[in-house]
């Protein structure tokens, strides 16, 4: 096994808990490798630290699998893992449709396992893992079963772009028999159809579940807008709390065409209606008109997805949440996140001040939340929190 060694005085958030290495910490590497290798990473002075996956094309160069000495890299080892995260899911959220493995926060750098009732999606974005990936998915099936989980298919959406980094194609296809990839759930008592051949990531997103419930249960009698609404499921958790009217807007015809098959789905169809548009548009010709609403969800796309847009993120973020600000009737709700990990907890909170103080606000905050616990944040892994969720009263100054 090769050994990477550490420059005097790198490595600090791996030392305080972090699970990655970069490029710049590293000194040198000694022994024969292939990118993909597990190898024995050691401080400046030859103490061991750990071992992980090497890849010199990426710049997170080593993903941690283990800070043991002892602990071999094997079927037994990943098969504690996968039971460690059924078990903890099987405490936590209901596992009709779940996310089974979430990357680095469950151990599995690089991987990601979603759970649609009987199917399973895959999402591989480091080498490292990728090479344990068939032995991984078997073991769960195993885990599964046994516990009386029948799983009928298995379907890889690796065709994010970050695969490119680690100087791995893009893929996605069958790892089982074909079946039909239009598939039906059912979440906090809705029905949808999840779209995993071409849908965004995985198909759906299992993260917000108990915050559209936690949304939903604020809707009796309301007018509500949801904004970037994706396949609905705001707004038809919206309709299910009893909303008078709900509107629901996103960019994407596909993504509203699945919202309007979502709502016919659930009998809500006279209750929710959706429209294409681009919120950063809609918005403002809303307001020209005089519109009002009761509740406004924002639950836009990630605007940043490196620190170094960080700033032009945050400029979209606080127009986009002052305008609602301005669209909600004195006394209503505004529900709105960030999903991007850059976009930390601190600058978001921020930035939602100063869009209060742009329309002349007062924010009263009803909850705080974050994604579900199958999407489990792992302290000093800082990448594993992305997900920040407020809902706020609205009143005049």
């Amino acid at each position: 096994m090769a050994t990477a060694i550490l420059k005097r005085g790198e490595g600090r958030r791996f030392k305080a808990g972090g699970l990655w290495i970069y490029d710049n910490e590293i000194d040198s590497v000694t022994g024969e490798y292939e990118n993909g290798d597990i190898v024995e990473v050691c401080d400046f002075n030859g103490y061991f630290l750990g071992r992980g996956f090497f890849n010199s094309h990426s710049k997170i160069r080593i993903r941690i699998l283990t800070r043991s000495a002892d602990e071999p890299i094997d079927a037994a080892f990943f098969r504690a893992r996968l039971m460690r995260a059924w078990n903890y899911r099987k405490r936590t959220v209901d596992t009709g449709s779940c996310r089974l493995l979430f990357s680095e926060a469950d151990g599995f750098p690089g991987l990601v396992v979603d759970k649609f009732g009987d199917i399973l999606v895959v999402q591989s974005l480091a080498l490292g893992i990728d090479r344990f990936k068939g032995m991984i998915l078997n073991l769960l099936i195993e885990i599964l079963e046994k516990d009386g989980v029948l799983i009928r298919g298995i379907y890889e959406r690796s065709d994010a772009k970050v695969r490119l980094k680690e100087g791995m194609p893009l893929h996605k296809g069958f790892l089982s028999a074909p079946f039909e990839t239009k598939i039906q759930i059912e979440e906090n008592g809705i029905k949808y159809i999840v779209d995993i051949e071409n849908g965004q990531k995985t198909g759906f997103f299992l993260d917000q579940k108990y915050n559209r419930r936690a949304v939903g249960q604020l809707c009796r009698g309301l007018e509500v807008l949801d904004c970037f609404t994706h396949t609905g499921s705001f707004a038809l958790n919206a309709a299910a709390g009893g909303a008078r009217r709900v509107l629901g807007i996103d960019a994407s015809e596909l993504a509203i065409a699945q919202a309007r098959e979502n709502a016919r789905l659930n009998g809500f169809e006279e209750i929710a209606e959706f429209e294409r548009a681009d919120v950063f548009e809609y918005l403002p010709a809303l307001e020209q008109a005089g519109k009002q609403f009761d509740l406004i969800v924002l639950d836009p796309p990630a605007f940043t997805k490196s620190s170094a847009s960080v700033k032009n993120a945050s400029r979209g973020y606080r127009e986009i949440n002052s305008r609602a600000m301005r669209l909600v009737r004195e006394g209503g709700f505004l529900a709105t996140c960030s999903c991007s990990h850059f976009m930390t907890y601190e600058l978001f909170t921020k930035v939602l001040a100063l869009a209060a103080n742009d329309a002349h606000k007062r924010l009263r905050q009803v909850e705080f939340r974050t994604q579900s616990p199958d999407h489990p944040i792992l302290w000093a892994a800082e990448e594993s929190y992305y997900l920040k969720f407020y809902i706020f009263e609205v009143t005049a100054w």
